[in-house]
Parts: C-alpha cells; sequence; structure tokens
C-alpha cells in the first residue's frame, strides 16, 4: 500500500462513527403515533425510534428479524391498562436479533395470569435499560429449543397479583439465558428468577427478595452459572431457600453449578443453596460470602474452597479469596443499584463487593 492509500485509511478510522439512521420514528409528533403502527409496518431490520413518554394500551407483536427499538429523549414507558397482545402481554416477541433498549414495561395483565411485560417466544432478544414492574409475569419465555435471551442492566420488581406464581423473570426450555448487571427486587409469591434453559449465566446482579420465594431457581438443572451477585433474603420470605437447583427433575443431559464469588446475605436463617439429588450434577462453589447466622455447607462432593460465613452485625473479616478456575474469576463488580462496575484487578477478597 502506498502512503498516499495508508494516510486515507487511517483518516478514515479517526472519523467519530456516525449514528444510524432510524427507519421509522414513533411518537406523538410523528406519522406513526403508536408502537401497534410501527409492529405492523416494521421490515426486517429496521431501526424504530420511539420518543419519549407514556404509551397507554398501546400493545404490540413484533415477527421481524433483526429489528432494533430504541427510546429516544428518555423513557419510553408503555402502561397496558387492560390491553394485551395476543392474550399474552404488553410486546410479544418473535424474531432473530431482536434489541430493545429504554423501555418501561407496566401493567401487564391476562385472563390466566401470566400478563408479562414481554413474552419471547422465538428467535434471539437482547434487552438493555429496561424495567418491568406491576405485570404478573415481568419477562416470560416459551419452551422453544433454540430461543437465546441476553438481559442487562435491567430492573424487575413488584409484581402484579396477591395470588399464584409471579415470577420477575421466567425463562422456559430455552438455549440460552444471560443476565448481567440487573436488579431484581420487591418479589411476590413467585421467585425472583426461575430458569430451565439448557444455559444460563446470571453474573453481576443485584437480587432482592421481599416476599418472594426462591430467590434463584435452576428447577431442571443445565449449565448454571452464578457469579458476582449479591443476593438478599429478607425476613419476610416465604421460601428459606435462597438458590434452588435440579429440584423437579433434571432435564439436559449436562448438569453443572459454578458458584462463585456470591455476597449471599440471609435475614431469614435459611439455607443458601440446596442441590437435588439426582443428574451427575458437578458442583463448583469458590469464595461465597454468607452474611448470617447458619453456617455455610460445602457438601463433600462439591469442587469447593474459600467459602466463609460472617454474621450480619458486629466484628466482620473477610478472608482473601481460594484460587480458582480462570473462567470463574469475576472481572466486574454490580452498580448501585445496577449496572456493571469493571473490577480494577483480580478479587482481592471473597464475595462479590471488590471495588470500594
Amino acid at each position: 500500500m502506498d502512503r498516499r492509500h495508508l494516510l486515507a485509511g487511517l483518516g478514515a478510522l479517526a472519523l467519530p462513527a456516525l449514528a444510524a439512521k432510524p427507519d421509522l420514528r414513533v411518537g406523538p409528533n410523528e406519522k406513526v403515533r403508536t408502537l401497534a403502527e410501527a409492529a405492523r409496518l416494521a421490515r426486517e431490520g429496521w431501526l424504530i425510534e420511539v420518543a419519549a413518554g407514556e404509551y397507554r394500551s398501546d400493545v404490540a407483536s413484533w415477527r421481524r428479524d433483526g429489528l432494533r427499538l430504541r427510546a429516544v429523549g428518555g423513557r419510553v414507558r408503555l402502561i397496558a391498562e387492560g390491553a394485551q397482545a395476543e392474550g399474552k402481554g404488553l410486546f410479544v416477541v418473535n424474531g432473530r436479533g431482536v434489541e430493545i433498549e429504554g423501555f418501561d414495561f407496566s401493567g401487564a395483565t391476562v385472563s390466566d395470569r401470566n400478563g408479562a411485560g414481554i413474552r419471547f417466544e422465538s428467535g434471539t432478544l437482547t434487552l438493555r435499560d429496561c424495567s418491568f414492574s406491576d405485570c404478573e409475569m415481568g419477562l416470560i419465555t416459551s419452551n422453544e429449543g433454540s430461543a437465546r435471551l441476553i438481559v442487562e442492566d435491567c430492573e424487575f420488581s413488584r409484581p402484579r397479583g396477591a395470588e399464584g406464581f409471579t415470577h420477575l423473570l421466567y425463562t422456559g426450555r430455552i438455549a440460552h439465558l444471560e443476565v448481567r448487571g440487573c436488579h431484581f427486587h420487591d418479589g411476590a409469591h413467585g421467585h425472583l428468577l426461575k430458569s430451565r434453559a439448557a444455559l444460563s449465566r446470571v453474573e453481576y446482579n443485584r437480587f432482592v427478595s421481599s416476599r418472594a420465594s426462591y430467590e434463584l431457581e435452576f428447577p431442571n438443572g443445565g449449565r448454571v452459572r452464578v457469579i458476582g451477585n449479591l443476593i438478599e433474603q429478607g425476613r419476610e420470605s416465604e421460601n428459606p431457600l435462597m438458590l434452588s437447583y435440579g429440584t423437579e427433575g433434571y432435564g439436559w443431559p449436562r448438569n453443572e453449578l459454578d458458584l462463585a464469588h456470591n455476597s449471599w446475605i440471609d435475614r431469614l436463617g435459611g439455607t443458601p443453596v440446596r442441590v437435588a439429588a439426582g443428574g451427575q450434577t458437578q458442583v463448583r462453589a469458590y469464595n461465597n460470602l454468607l452474611l448470617g447466622r447458619r453456617p455455610w455447607r460445602d457438601e463433600t462432593d462439591w469442587q469447593a474452597a474459600g467459602n466463609q460465613q460472617i454474621p450480619l452485625e458486629g466484628p466482620q473479616t473477610l478472608l482473601p479469596p481460594a484460587p480458582l478456575p480462570p473462567e470463574l474469576m469475576p472481572t466486574h463488580q454490580v452498580g448501585d443499584p445496577r449496572g456493571l462496575r469493571r473490577l480494577a484487578g483480580p478479587a482481592r477478597r471473597v464475595g462479590a463487593l471488590q471495588n470500594p
């Protein structure tokens, strides 16, 4: 390459990236005013920008691949007011490569009491900076075996309904779940997170229970990695268990549970982890910190080191972490109350919190 072409190439690299131009704009001052109309018009690969504000009784089914829905100018607040799409919730999503960012979902109800902010049925879905509150189910998926769900920097809280199972995030028998930097709180009756996925990665989240049952449940086993989470069980919790694994029968050929650098805050006097017999399960537990009255218990068939229990009140001295497999080393910690903070270096203590 001659000097002229080299300089031209370097100049191109130095230019700031241009923001993608939307294919469709939605809002009260736009030609398309509702999300329902946007979903009808959408074509594969479109970027849809939605103006901030309240969208009441505006529900939609999205059935195109590559859609990107992005809030602009602030939050997009979807308020059900009794409306629902396909008898399932505010949004129903089918499509590969779908992304949704900056949306708040609230008030979803349907006749079978599974009204969801989002019902994700097939394809791949990534959520960023979204919230789910006052819904019968925050987000629920189908059992589509190839579906993949990624949830980042989102908030799940205050489920609706005094009866039944009101899970904040519930995935069926899908292929893949990732949850990072999220905040789950104020659950009731159901679980904060329940996953039947073949692979579940739950990293650097904050789980704070009030009247919920389990904070985390993986009823059919599978490959589960739980790293760097703050998991707090309140005094009013309806179940003394914090994480349950395999209790409804093992449904996957590989059953592996990894627990590393989590902080378990037990205000009820319960049990942090229960692993059901069977499934030829491999459990690895490293550098977990339990704050509470009952001791942490490493089972004899676990690979375990560095787990510590300290009282909730009184003198608290944290031990340095034990060596652990490289793939279980934390790289971040949860923000306050959500988001991610990159660690300045290797973990210096047990538990989830490393940076000041």
